[in-house]
């Protein structure tokens, strides 16, 4: 099944106070091509989520991001109250001693500014269970990426069919002009013979002559080839994944073969077919880049 290289996931969990969040999005890449943006506690994990991503994802430019948010209250930085109390009775001891006037507006925040009035927040560590949490977060985000990314490829899968079977119609409604161009370049080269230059000819050697000239001008040989690619073409979306490389190159060689259709035509309806079967090609190469 053909999944495209455009998807979105994001998934969220609780763990304690916080809510872990992870977000993955992913466009066309011929490669891996991975970013990353990771909460600073989870920092030391970076790496294994790297490998977690790439092995699902395989190929895309990917942006991730895993980010928590935290309870106001229980992230607020706590005050020291007894160290608090303690400053206070020394600067009012002070000011009684030296008298200097305390101001009640500025007494609080001057309390505040002094040493470790506003304890710290220590040292967090990411414990087992909480990590748990985040690579199960990180893993819904990615299957979520997943899914999107198989439903874009379905509707990819829907088009190509349809661009492979138009192709293959054009192809079949240029064999009613074949006949008709073998008379057509006959009666021409027959003209010039007669008509223009006036000469007498051979015409068992016409004959032999026009047989040499059509035969550089057969395509049967373009076409079967171009009938070949286009059912490896649906074969190979059948596969697994990951055929987007692939696909390309049998449009490549779809490419080929109706060039040197075209170049043989010499004919005005078959250049015309050749043409609608070039737009058709554009179409599925223009998506093929969007296949993983």
């Amino acid at each position: 099944m053909i999944q495209s290289m455009t998807g979105y996931g994001k998934a969220v969990a609780v763990y304690g106070n916080k809510k872990i969040y992870a977000e993955i999005k992913s466009l066309n890449s011929k490669a891996m091509d991975l970013s990353t943006r990771i909460a600073p506690l989870y920092r030391e994990k970076e790496m294994e989520i790297r490998n977690m991503i790439a092995q699902v994802l395989e190929r895309g430019k990917v942006d991730f991001n895993l980010w928590t948010e935290e309870d106001a209250a229980t992230t607020a930085t706590p005050i020291n109250g007894e160290l608090l109390n303690a400053y206070k009775e020394q600067l009012e001891a002070f000011s009684e001693e030296y008298h200097l006037p305390l101001s009640p507006i500025t007494l609080l925040p001057s309390l505040l500014r002094l040493p470790d009035v506003l304890t710290k927040n220590e040292t967090k560590t990411l414990e087992e269970d909480e990590w748990a949490v985040v690579k199960a977060v990180v893993t819904e985000a990615i299957d979520k990426l997943v899914d999107f990314r198989k439903q874009e490829g379905a509707a990819l899968e829907k088009k190509f069919n349809e661009k492979v079977d138009n192709i293959e119609s054009l192809l079949h409604a240029i064999e009613p002009y074949e006949k008709e161009r073998v008379e057509n370049i006959r009666k021409r080269i027959l003209d010039a013979l007669e008509k223009k230059l006036g000469v007498d000819y051979d015409k068992n050697r016409f004959e032999q002559e026009l047989i040499f000239y059509i035969e550089k001008l057969d395509i049967n040989e373009e076409k079967q080839r171009l009938t070949n690619h286009l059912n490896y073409f649906r074969e190979t979306m059948r596969e697994g994944h990951g055929q987007g490389k692939k696909l390309g190159f049998i449009a490549q060689e779809m490419g080929r073969e109706i060039n040197t259709t075209g170049s043989k035509s010499n004919h005005a309806e078959m250049q015309n077919i050749v043409v609608k079967m070039k737009d058709e090609l554009e179409q599925i190469k223009e998506q093929v880049l969007n296949v993983m």
